[in-house]
């Protein structure tokens, strides 16, 4: 493999200093269909052209999402909600219902009214109706009993979730923009406050509105005419409300610092270059497109490395590997032992590597060894902010995927 050539690590952090700054300061949102993410698609696409990439920006539909709040009244008094992400506004009024269990949702009767879910059937966020890579049976059983008993809108009371819903308290349990029943969430607390008024007249007025729109994934490329290819991917599409810095623009900048040093390389497998649209959103639409467009050429893919929330100030970078040949996992396991501030971690699934593993694609995912006290502390929140990045430890992780694409040009170049 004919390599580009060497950069300064200095020159790398302080570029890659300047993405972050950009994708997480300058940019007002980076949620799915907004301008912000479509303005971070352009500068993404920009920056792999500046260095010399084919790119493409293969297109999607999708819907963007604002409000302007939402209140619930009941009997002279007020209680504090926010718009369900991605649902409809309302304007209604309806007897107030609460329902802590899917026994009791099967057991409501009629129409019309308002209900409350609480409780067990509100501990965890529901995946959306059409999410196409997880969704357990009880929780279509939870959308499909909704929308049989037509309420006229619902107030979700949650408490923590950190597994699922990152560090947001209240966490919305509905966010899906297929459900068409409007939705309000709150905390446990305030719940508890609203309950105590089951059977009266409540009126819910939620100022939200979706909004048709575009979004895109960007693919670069080296090779791609060769038989088999690397994938690195990372996505760049944040929750509602966040920057986003760790999840996850600090991937895309790595990504961006590994196209540099990729530069005018000649590798004899392919090298793709992948920032996916989607993962935080509720249709998955990026990752949906990214399958789509590659329906046939799946089985070129020799290896699948995603980035995800790696970088963290206070932690190491955590590598793992799923459904990886021998050859190319001892490759893996030899090159990353050779850096520092990389080990070995605990299998994670919730990130875009299992898009490739759940298609029979082998995967390996880079995060954070504290993976789980980002979820719990910053993950989908305001506080998820660049001070939380260490460059340097990108630019490390950077390096390190380039000596990997190294080391399997001889591993896993297909027999020609």
């Amino acid at each position: 493999m004919k390599v580009g050539a060497e950069r300064d690590p200095a020159l790398l952090a302080a570029r890659a200093a300047d993405h972050l700054d950009f994708l997480c300061s300058r940019l007002p949102t980076r949620r799915v269909g907004s301008r912000g993410n479509q303005d971070a698609a352009a500068y993404i696409a920009a920056a792999f052209r500046s260095l010399g990439y084919r790119v493409g920006t293969p297109e999607f539909t999708c819907i963007d999402w604002e409000h302007e709040g939402a209140e619930c009244g009941i009997g002279g008094e007020s209680f504090a909600v926010e718009p369900s992400p991605y649902s409809l506004g309302c304007d209604v009024t309806g007897c107030l219902l609460p329902v802590g269990s899917r026994s009791e949702l099967a057991a409501v009767q009629g129409g019309g009214g308002i209900l409350l879910l609480h409780g067990d059937l509100a501990r965890e966020q529901l995946m959306p109706k059409n999410f196409p890579f997880y969704n357990p049976a009880e929780h279509r059983e939870v959308i499909r009993l909704l929308e049989e008993k037509r309420p006229a809108a619902l107030i979700c009371a949650t408490t923590r979730n950190p597994e699922l819903a990152g560090a947001v308290y209240p966490f919305p349990l509905i966010e899906d923009g297929d459900f068409d029943i409007p939705s309000v969430f709150t905390t446990d607390e305030v719940g508890r406050q609203i309950i105590v008024n089951a059977g009266q007249a409540t009126r819910l007025v939620s100022r939200a509105r979706r909004i048709p729109s575009t979004g895109c994934n960007v693919v670069a490329g080296l090779n791609p005419a060769a038989r088999g290819k690397i994938v690195v991917c990372a996505h760049f599409d944040a929750k509602i409300g966040t920057p986003g810095a760790l999840d996850n623009a600090a991937g895309v900048v790595t990504l961006l610092c590994l196209a540099e040093m990729l530069e005018n390389s000649d590798p004899g497998a392919g090298v793709e270059l992948l920032a996916l649209n989607g993962e935080d959103y509720y249709g998955a639409n990026g990752e949906r497109n990214y399958l789509e467009q590659n329906r046939d050429g799946l089985d070129r893919i020799l290896l699948n490395v995603n980035m995800d929330a790696l970088g963290f100030v206070d932690g190491r970078t955590a590598y793992s590997l799923y459904e990886v040949p021998g050859s190319i996992a001892a490759a893996v396991r030899e090159v990353f032992s050779g850096y520092p501030g990389m080990v070995e971690g605990e299998a994670w699934y919730q990130s875009d590597h299992m898009v490739f593993a759940m298609n029979g694609r082998p995967a390996v995912a880079i995060t954070s060894d504290k993976f789980m006290e980002i979820e719990a502390r910053f993950a989908h929140t305001a506080a998820d902010t660049p001070d939380l990045v260490e460059v340097a430890a990108l630019v490390e992780t950077a390096r390190a995927v380039r000596t990997l694409i190294e080391r399997l040009d001889g591993v896993a170049r297909p027999a020609p």
